[in-house]
């Protein structure tokens, strides 16, 4: 099976990433690569794609991982009815009555209704 996915080129602190095609077994940095169909960088988010490989690739069955798939779904390509988007994670607090905002709040001391006296 074959997969698109990143593969990191660059310096240290400046990534470059390779949107690449390679056996889904391999590691992105073995070199075995079936096609390059792209770069990204993410400091300028500049994004060049072969959009005509990308969906010849994803017709034949490759499997996007899913920074590629938002990143060509950013670019107008269409992905296939098969892939199914990961579903985003939503963090539960561990303790979350312990929370300030769910303590329940202090009510402030009423004030007393001492007014001064008027000079009339």
């Amino acid at each position: 099976m074959l997969a698109i996915r990143m593969q990191r080129n660059g310096r240290t602190h400046l990534p470059v990433y390779r949107i690449i095609v390679q056996e889904a077994q391999r590691h992105p940095l073995s070199g075995r690569v079936v096609a390059e169909v792209g770069n990204y960088n993410p400091e300028t988010k500049k994004v060049v794609l072969n959009k005509e490989k990308v969906e010849f690739y994803l017709k034949n069955g490759a499997q996007p991982s899913s920074r590629v798939a938002f990143v060509l779904k950013k670019e107008g390509v269409k992905l296939p009815d098969w892939y199914k988007d990961t579903p985003e994670k939503h963090a539960k607090a561990k303790h979350a009555d312990k929370l300030r905002k769910n303590q329940p709040k202090e009510e402030a001391p009423a004030e007393e209704a001492t007014e001064a006296p008027s000079a009339e």
